[in-house]
């Protein structure tokens, strides 16, 4: 990744200035070089290349009003710029902070970074392909030396989310991905323990071993935890990821064509999850936070779940299995029953878990559904107007709950034909006695064509979400 820097260079290689449009006279520059500038921003561009022999420099205008959406559109403005060193191939960009807009760099710097991240591990000409942009360096009054390191720490999670939803399952087994967990808790401070199967045995998680069955790959249960002595709750916040390491959907195979293309990435909510970790921890916030990732592959082979099995969660609830498919509720019932034993303040969980998620509201926004009080979820719903990984929130009426009835056991594992994302929300709700919010983000987890800063394949979803919510509303 592109290193974040507030140290102000000698030289380099481009130089972007942001100023308030309507102070556009104020900028130092020749008479020639203002009437070039004033005639592109008469045209409706806010971001103009300055002709010059000796360097290349932008100079980005600022108006109206500096809100969600605003801060949004500079990230972009961080794409654009990103793009322009890497197709020279420069290597270093500072970014210089003129306006009156307080943390404007931070958000082009963030979308600079975010935009330059690649996933080359595969290729064979990798150096050939890697962006040559290494350096960003940052000139704003209005941002402390310790906040250009938290946005580093920040987008360290975000990219580390990426690529572990980017890596196949013919590396990421959930034995590896539990080991991808361990290291990245030694980079960034947090203890990790990782459970196998005798310890998940013990523990009788019958939803992440039933999933397991069909597997050769043992499952994992990991659990990271971060506690600096001057955290700040009493109560730690627990964060619960799906990690399935890949979805075929069991014996009941999914369709083809295209149903299995992105299944890798059904782990997004586990990876999530560590990212938010890591950069919480890297960036030494005063919050107790403990993550639980259950992972498993789920596969149709050995002796694998069948339709109308009936399986064991670890708090005795018997659940009917009517379609394979319907894994991650599965294992997530055993994380949330898993989470009580900490009596937390607030449990949130991340799950590429329903369709019915992306059919409701496409790939711009995750479903959310909670038991948690309202003025939490609005505080975590801000936080998505924050960081641009928008919430669009569900009910969690009764009615919902009663479709997840078994005629044979406690419950089933599928509701009705209709909002499916909110029954399988009324099935994970079950096995919560604390306050409890779901996320299910299949709809933004992943992409196949590049979105701004969020690149090709896994996005990071989550990671700035959680990040942002937690540190405003737990470590202040």
């Amino acid at each position: 990744m592109a290193k974040i820097s507030n140290k102000a260079p000698k030289n380099a290689d481009v130089v972007v200035t942001l100023f308030d449009k309507k102070d556009v006279k104020k900028l130092k520059l020749e008479k020639a070089q203002l009437t070039f500038l004033e005639s592109e921003l008469n045209v409706n561009r806010n971001t103009v290349l300055m002709p010059s022999l000796t360097e290349k420099h932008f100079y980005v205008a600022i108006e109206g009003n500096w809100n969600a959406e605003a801060k949004e559109g500079m990230r972009k403005t961080g794409v654009e710029i990103q793009a322009a060193v890497n197709k020279t191939n420069l290597e270093s960009l500072h970014i210089v902070n003129q306006s009156a807009l307080e943390k404007a760099a931070w958000y082009l710097a963030e979308g600079a970074a975010l935009s330059n991240y690649q996933f080359l591990k595969y290729f064979k000409d990798k150096e050939n392909k890697k962006n040559t942009l290494s350096k960003i360096f940052v000139t704003d009054a209005t941002i402390s030396e310790e906040e250009w390191s938290e946005l580093h720490g920040i987008v360290e999670g975000t990219e580390l989310a990426r690529t572990l939803v980017n890596e196949p399952v013919s590396f990421l087994t959930a034995t590896q991905f539990s080991e991808e967990m361990n290291k990245a808790g030694k980079v960034a401070g947090f203890k990790t323990q990782i459970l196998n199967k005798k310890q998940i045995e013990a523990l009788k998680m019958g939803g992440l071993l039933g999933v397991n069955k069909g597997s050769i790959d043992p499952p994992t249960f990991t659990i990271m935890e971060y506690k600096p002595k001057n955290a700040k709750n009493k109560k730690p916040i627990v964060l619960v990821g799906k990690g399935v390491v890949f979805d075929t959907g069991g014996l009941s195979l999914k369709p083809t064509p295209g149903s299995m293309d992105e299944m890798k990435c059904d782990m997004a909510g586990g990876a999530a999850v560590v990212g938010a970790i890591y950069a919480i921890a890297a960036n030494k916030l005063p919050v107790h936070v403990i993550a639980l990732v259950p992972a498993t592959d789920n596969r149709p082979g050995g002796n694998a779940l069948c339709p109308q099995d009936v399986i064991t969660i670890s708090d005795g609830t018997t659940v009917e299995v009517l379609n394979t498919d319907a894994e991650g509720r599965l294992i997530l019932a055993d994380a949330l029953v898993y989470a009580k034993k900490y009596k937390p303040e607030l449990v949130i969980d991340l799950a590429t878990l329903t369709g019915a998620a992306v059919r409701s509201i496409g790939t711009y926004a995750s479903a959310v559904m909670a038991t948690a009080d309202q003025k939490v979820v609005n505080n975590l719903m801000d936080s998505g107007f924050e960081v641009w990984e928008r919430l669009i929130q569900f009910p969690m009426w009764k009615e919902y709950g009663e479709e997840m009835k078994s005629d044979v056991a406690d419950l089933k594992n599928l509701g009705g034909a209709f909002a499916g994302q909110i029954s399988a929300a009324k099935f994970l709700e079950h096995f919560t006695d604390y306050p409890w919010i779901h996320i299910d983000i299949a709809g933004p987890a992943y992409q196949n064509k590049v979105d701004a800063y969020r690149t090709k394949g896994g996005v990071g979803v989550g990671v700035r979400l959680l990040y942002d919510f937690i540190k405003k509303n737990y470590a202040n």
